[in-house]
């Protein structure tokens, strides 16, 4: 396929039957609808823009797959892939006006144009760089309070038709996430012993969630609660208080009584 070509299919109502994985991911494929999909080829690279839905709205997954078979992707809200488009228009333009490569005037990480975009808790950093194999804008996707980062590579030369087919989609789809739209409460701290406990409530493509942290020293771990599961933790948690108010009160009332004398005959 050459690098001006791209497909488009949809996929209507029926499920995203995505690469397999672990019994999680699977669960969440099948809880996601495909919406529509376009591929494109950017010289040895192919790209899918995969438009999809949950009962938390629409997201965009933006698919890079190499010469060698692998895989990279990135999730973007809607509304995060309309500020991209528009990014990747300035960064196209900028790109029109270089001069050829020089390895003399390329700085020393490479980069020769950076931004950055915020959507709730994921930043998105967009970096035009140039190598030996060429100049392409590298878009990684991180998670703030620590997480993975994953990122893709799109080729210098490919960024209007990046551009050009991302615009297709968001001029069908709008640029609504849908999902909640009011405001999600503030995170809350508290101390105990020598740790420290982190609350904060987050959204993503998979809805509302909070991140649970513990920080101790250098050291912290956390766990990650949907939305919807909050009650049943609530209840649990509620469980377990009164189960033990009850133990410490029959404690408390077993040292307080004396043990009764026994008369002699």
């Amino acid at each position: 396929m050459s690098s001006g070509d791209a497909r488009l299919s949809r996929r209507r109502g029926q499920a995203s039957n995505g690469a397999t994985g672990s019994d999680s991911g699977q669960q969440q494929q099948s809880n996601e609808q495909e919406l529509a999909t376009k591929m494109l080829q950017i010289q040895s690279k192919r790209f899918y823009l995969d438009v999809k839905q949950n009962r938390r709205g629409k997201f965009i997954k933006v698919a890079e797959i190499g010469a060698d078979g692998r895989r990279s992707q990135i999730f973007l809200a809607l509304s995060t892939a309309a500020d991209f488009r528009d990014h990747l228009g300035t960064f196209s333009e900028f790109y029109s006006q270089l001069g050829p490569p020089n390895s003399d005037t390329v700085p020393e990480d490479g980069k020769l144009k950076s931004e950055m975009m915020i959507k709730d808790n994921r930043r998105y950093y967009l970096d035009l760089k140039e190598n030996a194999r060429g100049r392409f804008l590298r878009v990684s996707q991180t998670i703030t309070r620590g997480g993975p980062r994953s990122q893709v590579a799109i080729p210098a030369q490919g960024m209007i038709e990046f551009r050009d087919n991302l615009t297709d989609l968001l001029d069908e789809f709008g640029t609504d996430d849908g999902g909640f739209k009011g405001d999600l409460p503030d995170g809350r701290h508290m101390r105990v012993d020598n740790k420290n406990f982190y609350f904060d409530v987050g959204q993503n493509n998979r809805g509302i969630y909070m991140r649970i942290s513990e920080v101790k020293g250098n050291f912290r771990t956390a766990i990650t609660v949907p939305e919807k599961s909050w009650s049943r933790f609530r209840d649990y948690f509620r469980d377990y208080c009164e189960k033990m108010a009850e133990c410490n009160e029959k404690s408390t009332t077993a040292t307080s009584v004396p043990a009764e004398s026994v008369s002699p005959q």
